[in-house]
């Protein structure tokens, strides 16, 4: 059976491949075998590819930073059926985990681990047991109310920039969005000031605000999903897989972004990705979910260089 792969990928060509083309705005620049192309690239856009690869390194923060965001025994079950004989699916089992202040923790394994529905539960966004404490109060037992002053200070960026953005709101309107129900004593005049603030944050011009998502690119509409999380200033941002639709370029951009937003705003992640490169570039702490629990959770230089369980080994050596 021949084989025609089409991916962002650098290391599943790599592995897979046995002739490359590289394309760049409808035309193929550059042909030949994997090897040639990856150890002698002769494009300049080839090479661009091959250098925006994340690098191994991992960043480092401060250890005694106070804990953020807490589970103890988290579990999510999702009910299969009710009869004859009640059946639940345990998707997150028993999970404790501590993310502190400043730091980023990712979250790696296999599809169907229970990562998304990891994060989605720390923020209460699925119902859960167990116990989940946000800056040093519970909250896994308050009400819509009580949580919604709270809303402001844990945000999401989405995984897919196509289908997480209304098609038709305009860049205002959805950067906007969060400080209409949290801040709706602000004027109009004072929300297009904020919203271009944060457009120029992220990158983008703010004179973008009255245009709609269809006229922007993969990276500048996760770029706006990014402003719109960052709006409201948070302190706690689950990225549940925010580069993965990305090419390789454009992911290397996203990181710099984060990284850059976290180093001057103190902001605090948990970054769910199955891109280890991703992964060891953003976070200094990894926890490895499979079927719903946390089998090995340490700092990412220990857990890269010296994996304890086997399923982190293959997962390592799967990836890297």
């Amino acid at each position: 059976m021949a084989l025609l792969l089409i991916t962002h990928d650098l290391g599943i060509v790599r592995f897979m491949a046995e002739r490359v083309y590289v394309m760049e705005r409808g035309r193929v620049v550059e042909e030949g075998s994997t090897e040639e192309v990856f150890e002698r690239p002769r494009h300049a856009y080839t090479r661009k590819l091959l250098d925006a690869e994340p690098r191994s390194v991992c960043p480092i923060a401060e250890n005694e930073a106070p804990v953020l965001v807490e589970t103890t025994d988290l579990t999510v079950e999702f009910p299969l059926r009710a009869w004859p004989r009640k059946k639940v699916l345990v998707a997150v089992d028993d999970v404790s985990i501590r993310v502190r202040q400043g730091h980023s923790l990712g979250v790696v394994g296999e599809s169907g681990s229970g990562k998304t529905t990891l994060a989605m539960a720390m923020v209460r966004l699925l119902r859960s047991r167990g116990g989940i404490v946000f800056d040093g109060e519970p909250i896994h037992g308050l009400g819509f109310k009580q949580l919604k002053p709270l809303r402001r200070s844990m945000q999401i960026v989405f995984q897919d920039p196509y289908g997480s953005l209304s098609p038709r709101l305009t860049v205002e309107e959805i950067v906007a969005e969060g400080l209409v129900i949290h801040e709706p004593g602000l004027s109009r005049t004072g929300r297009r000031r904020r919203v271009a603030e944060v457009l120029a944050d992220v990158g983008l011009d703010p004179d973008i605000q009255r245009r709609y998502p269809h006229e922007f690119s993969g990276g500048q509409r996760q770029r706006i999903a990014v402003a719109r999380a960052m709006i409201l200033r948070p302190r706690f941002v689950v990225l549940d897989e925010p580069t993965s639709s990305l090419d390789m370029t454009v992911q290397a951009q996203i990181v710099e972004l984060l990284l850059d937003l976290q180093q001057r705003h103190g902001l605090t992640y948990l970054f769910i990705s199955h891109d280890l490169k991703v992964v060891r570039a953003l976070c200094d702490e990894i926890a490895v979910m499979k079927d719903g629990r946390i089998v090995e959770q340490g700092p990412a230089g220990q857990l890269f260089d010296a994996p304890r369980e086997s399923y982190t080994r293959a997962l390592m050596n799967a990836a890297l």
